[in-house]
């Protein structure tokens, strides 16, 4: 049977066709002639990912990305098409979680397998799309917080120094440096002070020598009168002196009680009245004596004088 040219061209156009449909889905990850199994998740944001990105299960590449675009109901989500080539079973409640493979590189997706008891995942099947926080994200969470203090910080001091400098007026700017004046000649003073100082201990230097020379022969004299009365015999003196206080004593206990002439005087009664009537006697008799004076001439004279009465 001879096979005419015609058919050859269609036998090769539909070769070449199917050649061209399978080299396609070839370099978009799909293999026509393997019985991969086919996934899909939604993501609100895919940044980094791009067709042919690997998918991990368990950190092991288990197929690739092999579509990206937009859902027709105009939600602006995305949907993602994935090719698993293994044949590991996993729940149909398992996740696609998004993830970041390194911090200058993009992202891939990991399937979360689910071990729940539910129906396995099959070919077509939706699995639940979610976000793994990368590096990136954990140092923006970090960053995040840290930046608002920041900001507030920064604000706080610029409302410091506008009150600073609100404060800080011509005439308590003027002030200031008259304070900063005056405390620096008051520091030259000072310095001029400490080296008059200086020069003065210097030039007494030998007068202070001596001082402490004779300070210390005081200090060793002083110690020798101490020694001299530490080494006299203080006991004994101590003793004379609490007998002396005894002999006192008994004196004042016999004044006391009336014993003796000095007791009797001091508590004798009879005596002090007797005493008391001599006293006004003698202070009649010099009052006579005032008022009658002729009276006791003849007694005072060396001559014989008869007696007269006064008129």
């Amino acid at each position: 049977m001879k096979i005419t040219k015609e058919v050859k061209t269609g036998v090769l156009v539909i070769a070449g066709i199917v050649l061209f449909i399978f080299g396609f889905n070839y370099l978009k990850g799909k293999n026509l002639l393997d019985s991969s199994r086919i996934f899909y998740a939604e993501y609100n944001n895919v940044e980094g990912l791009v067709p042919s990105t690997p998918v991990t299960i368990n950190g092991l590449s288990v197929g690739k990305v092999t579509d990206i675009g937009f859902k027709d109901d105009g939600s602006g989500k995305l949907e993602v098409e994935l090719v698993v080539e293994s044949d590991f079973e996993f729940s149909k409640n398992s996740r696609a979680e998004l993830y970041e493979t390194g911090l200058i590189g993009g992202k891939a997706i990991a399937i979360m397998p689910a071990f729940d008891g539910a129906e396995n995942a099959k070919s077509g099947d939706k699995l639940q799309g979610g976000l793994k926080a990368g590096l990136s994200e954990l140092v923006n969470q970090r960053l995040t917080p840290l930046q608002e203090k920041i900001e507030k910080m920064m604000v706080s001091a610029d409302v410091l120094l506008n009150n600073l400098n609100d404060v800080f007026d011509e005439k308590t700017k003027n002030n200031l440096k008259g304070s900063i004046s005056g405390l620096n000649q008051l520091m030259n003073e000072f310095n001029n002070t400490s080296k008059s100082l200086t020069l003065l201990i210097s030039n007494e230097d030998s007068k202070l020598n001596n001082s402490l020379s004779n300070f210390e022969n005081v200090s060793s004299n002083l110690s020798k009168v101490t020694d001299s009365i530490a080494s006299t015999n203080i006991a004994e003196a101590i003793k004379n002196m609490e007998s002396t206080l005894q002999s006192l004593d008994g004196i004042l206990s016999d004044l006391d009680q009336g014993n003796g002439s000095m007791g009797k005087l001091l508590k004798d009664d009879a005596l002090y009245k007797n005493m008391e009537g001599a006293s006004k006697e003698l202070e009649e008799l010099l009052r006579d004596f005032k008022l009658h004076p002729k009276r006791y001439t003849r007694i005072l004279s060396k001559k014989e004088i008869p007696y007269q009465e006064d008129n």
